[in-house]
């Protein structure tokens, strides 16, 4: 099993061996051309786009600035967008769905540091030749049509359910079902979210 295998399959793996460190710096520039561009740049934006994060659906949009460390692990459905500061750490793999929305400020972080520092310090790897440290990662799974509010932080291993509402500022420690209004750290299930929250019974709502 490569390094990179076990990444994906969540176990412990040298993240500085079979060009890692080389494809996290590629997306590094890649973020600070996009993040250099304005709304006005679309053509040279969806350019990037198509290098840093091919893996994205019809209308996905990311107003920037953005920071990812491959964003080749990343995928997004089409008509999902991320507001300022959209921050995916994606050594495991990332799903986003469709029509998803994405308030500002938000990390999706899939590294999985070791607890002891013991175990988490960096060492010198005498097999490549260079100083190292050991992790893991955990996948993140996003469903459509999920609100995922400003600052709000999703870590590893998390899958949230589809039609779901994660309020501003929770911290998403574990799953969180379909269509669940989910707020605080750790995020917890408010509520289903139901017909009652329709536009159509809120009249007092509309000017």
């Amino acid at each position: 099993m490569t390094e990179k295998e076990k990444m994906f399959s969540g176990y412990v793996y040298d993240p500085f061996s079979e060009n890692m460190p080389e494809e996290r710096t590629r997306a590094h520039a890649l973020c600070r051309r996009y993040n250099e561009t304005t709304e006005e740049d679309g053509e040279e934006r969806e350019r990037i786009l198509d290098e840093l994060m091919p893996h994205r659906g019809e209308g996905v949009y990311l107003q920037g600035p953005i920071y990812f460390d491959f964003g080749t692990h990343i995928s997004m459905g089409k008509g999902s967008y991320a507001n300022f500061n959209f921050t995916v750490l994606d050594e495991g793999k990332v799903t986003i769905g469709e029509s998803v929305f994405i308030g500002p400020n938000v990390s999706l972080l899939t590294p999985i540091h070791p607890l002891r520092w013991q175990d988490r310090n960096s060492f010198f790897n005498e097999k490549t030749g260079c100083v190292t440290n050991l992790e893991r990662a955990g996948e993140i799974v996003i469903g459509d049509n999920c609100w995922i509010g400003g600052s709000v932080t999703v870590c590893p291993g998390v899958r949230i359910g589809a039609g779901s509402v994660i309020g501003a500022g929770s911290v998403v420690t574990r799953d969180i079902p379909e269509n669940s209004l989910a707020v605080g750290n750790p995020c917890r299930v408010i509520r289903e979210i139901g017909d009652g929250d329709s536009f159509a019974n809120h009249p007092e709502w509309f000017a």
